[in-house]
This record gives C-alpha cells, structure tokens and sequence, in this order.
C-alpha cells in the first residue's frame, strides 16, 4: 500500500466512524436480515413480533369473519395522500405495528363464516415457501440470480403436464402475475404464431379471439393491452342449461372467419367459470379448429387456449378409483366429481392452459400459471435478444422470452410446494370435501319451500340459489322467470330482491349482527348468473338471473356453518321485505 492509500484509509476511518451516516447504517444492520448464521437474527425477531401482533386480531373461535375489532373502512380518501416521508428514520417495531394496523378489518379468508368467492385460505407450506423467496429475493428470470430456485418453475411444468395428459418432458410454464397474465401470454403467443411479422412490425391484421359469454372479463384488458383491441373479440352463444360454449355457433363463426379469410388468433374454452361452473367441449373445438385452418400461406395455426384457473385442479380425479372409492365419500357426490374429471378431461387438447394456486390451489396471491404445451415452439416464438449485463449461467434463462423480467420466486415457489405437500390425495380430498359440504347446503335449501337452488345440475364448489317471500313455491317461480317472458316483471323484481339481501348480509357482516348467537356469514351474490331461456343471443340486459352465491372454499367450514347461513339469508330477506 503506498502512502497515498495509507493515508486516505486512515482519514477515512477517523471520519467515517464520526460521520451521521455511519452512526444511520449502523443502526440499520438491526432492520436488515444476518447475512451468516446468527443466533440473533433479528429477521426471526421481526417475524415474530409481526405474527404476534397479527395474532391480536384474529378473533375467537365464535367471532366474526374480519381480522380485528373495527369492521370500518378508515382510510379518510379525501385526504389519505396528504402525506409525505418522515424526516427521520423511523424504528422497525413503529413500522411493523403500522403495517399490521392495515390488516384491521380485512376479511378472514380462513374463518368458516367466509364463504365470498373462490379465495381460500392459503396452506402453511406455501406461505412458509413464498416468505423464505421474500427473505433471499431469487429472481427467476435466469439461472445466476436464482439458482436451483428456478428448479420449481420446471418441476412445476412436469408435474402440470404429467396432469393435463401432455409430455411433461415438452411442457413448459411460467409463473405469472395472475389470471390475467395467464391471458395475456396466451393473447401474445396466438398473435406471435398467427400473425407472423407482427412481433417487428406490430399488430397490423384484425386477427380474431374466440370465446364464450361466459368468459372471464380480463379477455378485455388482454385483447387491449396487447393491442389486438377488444372489438376483435367474438363471443360465442352458451347453452343456457350447462353455460357452455355452444359448438354449433362456434363452427358458423369459424366458417365465416375461414371464407373471408379472416385469420383466429385464439379459441378460448373457459374451463369451470366462477359462478356456473360451465366447462366448453375442448375436444370438439379442437376438431372444429381442424375444419376451418387459418390460410396457411398467410398465417399460422390459431391456439387454443383453456382458461382454467378455477377449474384445473379436477384433473387429480383423472386416476381416482371410483369404484373402490378409497377416500370414502358420499354416493350424493360421486357423480359431481365423475363428471368434473370427465368435464376436464378435455384439456388433453389444448396448446396452453391457464392456472391458479391463489383459487383452487390454497396458495398466497399471486400464485398463477402459464402452462404450455410445446415448450420450444413457445419459447423460441417469442425468444428475443439477449442482454449486455446479464449473462446466461444455467440452461435455463426465461429472460429470453417472458413479458416480465423482474420475477420474483414467491408465485412459483407456493405453486410448487402445495403440490409436493398435496399431492393428487391431497386435492381429492380437499375438493371432495367441499361438494360434501355443499351436499348438505342444497339438502337444506330444498328444505325451505321460498328457496330455491339455481345451480342444482353444476357440480362445481359453489351454490347459487335465490330465496322468495312466504308462500311463494321458489321452485316454480324460479322455472316460470327463467323460460317465460310473460314473468320479465316479477324477474326483475325478485332480482332486485335478491341483491337487498345480499346487501343486507354484507352490512350485517360488517356490523358484527348476531343471528341466533353466531355472527353474520360472508357471502355474495351475482347479478349475471345466466341469462334467462329467451334471452339466449344475450340482446336484453334485464333477462338475467341474480343469484346469492355461497362459495364453501376453505377446510373449517361445516355442516352447522350452511345451515347457519341459510338461517341468515331467511331473516335477512325477512328485513328488506319489511322495509318496503
């Protein structure tokens, strides 16, 4: 060291050891995890005092289904962003209890009351797999910056193909930002196949995606954020008894595209929606793509894509042996479950599929999937340079090709692991035990005479069922308002019914009600279930059916918890009724 560097290392250190910054880092090594193996980590310590304080809001066993003792809404939203950073550094314990203070009043997803929607409570194994991918930030974008991390990305696109029937040796995935994302890749990967050029030149062809009215919503944000647009959209007519994809339109739609040289980017075949649980005959229009090709001078084979984040985890029954019947459920639902995997079964045709463990995965948002069959066809259609600063380390490198670069573990890593820890007994038998559970709610709605479930020939998780004043038979009414448009009137009033009571629940939920000792449960209605049988072309936007919605999603509800709600829904309909 010559005496320049002698000298400059001395003063340094001298002011260094004096300077306010060093006095701020020193006292930010306790807010940072141990970069060794330290006893005293204070990340465990930090955790700790989080789950603690976390822990205080959760109610008792017989509380409401919110986290904490304020079920408000506190956030002021004329005046929440008046706010700036502190001047000072603040303390980790400060921030911490801010942090759980925003969890006062958050739905509990885990509470046997919660019965919203298709969100469950996540499993502890994924939630300990996408904190320990928070604590070491791998990011899965290339081999370097994740390692062996990256492996349950892989190990994720074998188990999934090995599911849905392909060779998971071709099977690839990618974990993404959700359901949407899922069809944003499928929209970019029609468009990069059928559209040849378009990745250079841009989207210049009115290319068309094909899909049902019962598909999700987010097929309008896909279509325009790639910039296909969303008026090069084309619905397909549904069967207003199963809400599937009707096919007989699908090949007038295809005839037509294919004589006026119209090229299809996409056919998306919604498997298992939301609410009606519909599931489109992928086989035949696979066979009816077949028929009617794109011009193959001019573009590429359109995709066809299985929208399947709700219903995807029917395929574990592919191998169950009914006729033994090993985990012993109930004759009632044997033919819910045959008819789920047989409904599924079709996915085999498919050249991509959309997955999530958030749904019916009981895994931590964002947990969703992009799943494609042909891996090299995917990847190198949509494969672009390299970059300058981050060189390829492993074989694995989806920096190449994915609409994100920065990729976080956490999606991938809950994904993983709830398979490992499932396993294909683990999904029968959480998703079994929800049709059981639902066997009984509808046993108990056919009990009461005013309600009335609408959903009865679904065999997916969730219930639909509309309840009527006294003395009014719900069955008939429910079958007069859904095929006669002589009843359009009291259709929509009964629909307005239905929505004040599913009002009703909710402000009771929030309000902390009591009804026969218990809190209020959470539930939800919708208010496009299905359109009613002379509405089929969906030209009349009053010729729907409203429906409350009961999802039983996560393993401690019971028996006593349906039958309680429907208690509920009773006494509710009860109060709006006398308010009028």
């Amino acid at each position: 060291m010559n005496t320049y560097e002698k000298n400059w290392d001395a003063n340094s250190k001298i002011s260094n050891d004096a300077a306010g910054w060093a006095k701020y880092r020193k006292d930010m090594l306790s807010a940072f995890p141990a970069y060794y193996n330290e006893s005293s980590d204070p990340l465990v310590s930090a955790i700790n005092k989080a789950v603690k304080a976390v822990d205080h809001l959760r109610p008792e066993a017989e509380g409401p289904a919110y986290l904490g003792k304020n079920p408000e809404l506190t956030i002021d939203f004329d005046h929440v962003k008046h706010i700036s950073m502190p001047e000072k550094m603040g303390s980790t314990d400060k921030v911490i209890q801010e942090t759980v203070a925003l969890f006062e009043g958050l739905p509990n997803w885990g509470h046997p009351l919660t019965m919203c929607n298709v969100i469950p409570q996540a499993n502890t194994v994924s939630i300990v797999a996408a904190v320990l991918s928070e604590i070491f930030a791998p990011n899965i974008l290339e081999g370097e910056y994740s390692w062996n991390v990256h492996r349950a990305e892989l190990e994720s696109a074998g188990m999934l193909g090995n599911l849905f029937g392909w060779n998971p040796e071709n099977t690839g995935c990618l974990y993404t930002y959700g359901g949407s994302g899922c069809w944003t890749y499928h929209v970019k990967y029609a468009l990069s196949r059928v559209l040849r050029d378009s990745r250079q030149k841009g989207v210049r062809t009115d290319a068309k995606v094909i899909c049902s009215h019962q598909a999700h919503y987010t097929m309008l944000n896909s279509t325009d954020w790639m910039g296909l647009g969303m008026d090069n959209i084309i619905k397909v007519r549904t069967d207003t008894h199963t809400n599937a994809m009707d096919l007989v339109h699908l090949e007038e739609i295809l005839k037509d595209c294919h004589e006026k040289d119209i090229p299809v980017a996409s056919v998306v075949c919604t498997m298992g929606t939301t609410d009606a649980n519909a599931f489109d005959p992928v086989e035949g229009v696979r066979k009816l793509l077949d028929k009617y090709p794109n011009n193959g001078e001019k573009y590429g084979k359109a995709l066809l894509y299985c929208d399947a984040v709700v219903g995807w985890a029917w395929a574990a029954f592919k191998e169950y042996d009914f006729t033994t019947n090993p985990l012993q459920f109930s004759k009632e639902i044997i033919p819910s479950l045959i008819a789920n995997e047989k409904a599924l079964s079709g996915i085999q045709f498919a050249d991509a599929v959309g997955v999530d463990f958030h749904k019916v995965g009981w895994s931590p948002y964002a947990s969703s999937c992009f799943v494609y069959k042909n891996s090299e066809e995917f990847e190198n259609l949509l494969k672009r340079p390299g970059s300058a600063y981050l060189q390829p380390r492993s074989p694995y490198n989806p920096l190449d090709y994915t609409l994100e670069v920065s990729r976080a573990a956490t999606g991938s890593l809950a994904g993983w692991a709830t398979m490992k820890y499932f396993g294909y007994e683990g999904f029968q038998a959480i998703m079994g035990g929800i049709l059981e559970d639902q066997n009984f709610l509808r046993n108990v709605l056919a009990s009461h005479t005013e309600t009335v479930c609408v959903n009865a020939e679904d065999h997916g998780l969730v219930t639909l069922f509309r309840a009527y004043p006294d003395g009014i038979i719900a069955e008939e009414q429910y079958r007069k308002e859904l095929t006669d448009p002589s009843y359009k009137d009291q259709l929509i009033q009964n629909n307005m019914l239905t929505k004040a009571i599913g009002d009703k629940l909710y402000h009771w939920f929030r309000e902390g009600k009591q009804v026969n000792g218990q809190y209020t449960p959470y539930i939800s209605f919708s208010t496009g279930f299905r359109v009613t049988e002379y509405n089929e072309a969906d030209t009349d936007p009053d010729a729907y059916i409203f429906a409350l919605k009961i999802f039983p999603m996560n393993v401690h509800i019971t028996p006593e918890i349906m039958r309680h709600a429907i208690d509920c829904v009773l006494l509710a309909r009860d109060e709006v009724l006398s308010e009028k």
